[in-house]
């Protein structure tokens, strides 16, 4: 990596109280304030509209495994509207015996489900420099401070009948755009049967009986 060249000025970063200290230092060292919190979406908060969700390769290969990679990729993009996702060190097709196209489909659905960029970096070091002028560009340029909170995106009538469907058992935003699709309508989704559910890709019988219960079952049973 080339010498940086550190701007002057402060920049506000909202660093994830769990998140590696060492990087904490690191922003600090490049002229930034870091304010440490405990975030509930992404590990920082470089603007209103610009969180990023930071995993070295281990975290990223775990994520995907336990399925908290999309829970994490879902909130970000439900409440920020430029999200970014840092894969952070190397070896990725070589550190797990998962199958090289399952990790290769992983990052597919995040770049074009998700529409969230990822930003691969060598190290702590590369992954602090990067947030930092992201930061710097937002805040000086376009006057976005960053929010503890965040600022939530604004969403349109489709996402929220995706996002609504999302919260049903094992269906992801992927499947929830495919039953609206055959469907029609949230509605339409609701009232149909297991058979019917299981006509839509990617809802097999275990999940088709899980939606009926969820939607058949009395409130606190």
């Amino acid at each position: 990596m080339g010498q940086m060249i550190i701007p002057t000025g402060k920049v506000s970063i909202v660093m994830d109280s769990r998140e590696d200290s060492d990087i904490g230092r690191l922003l600090e060292s490049y002229g930034a304030q870091v304010i440490m919190r405990s975030i509930e979406v992404g590990d920082y908060i470089l603007s209103d509209r610009v969180a990023v969700e930071r995993k070295t390769t281990e975290d990223f290969l775990n994520s995907i495994k336990d399925g908290r990679l999309f829970a994490q990729l879902e909130g970000l993009s439900r409440n920020f509207g430029s999200p970014v996702l840092v894969l952070e060190g190397n070896g990725l097709f070589s550190l797990s015996k998962m199958h090289p196209n399952s990790i290769r489909g992983a990052i597919a659905s995040v770049l074009t489900d998700y529409k969230i960029p990822m930003l691969h970096t060598t190290g702590p070091e590369e992954t602090a420099a990067q947030m930092f002028w992201i930061a710097k560009r937002e805040q000086e340029g376009n006057k976005k401070p960053a929010s503890i909170r965040g600022k939530r995106k604004t969403e349109t009538l489709k996402e929220k009948q995706e996002y609504l469907l999302a919260g049903l058992p094992n269906v992801s935003k992927v499947t929830a755009e495919r039953l609206l699709k055959h469907f029609g309508s949230p509605s339409d989704v609701f009232s149909a049967s297991e058979s019917d559910l299981t006509e839509v890709k990617g809802v097999g019988k275990l999940t088709a009986k899980g939606i009926r219960s969820i939607l058949e079952s009395e409130y606190g049973d």
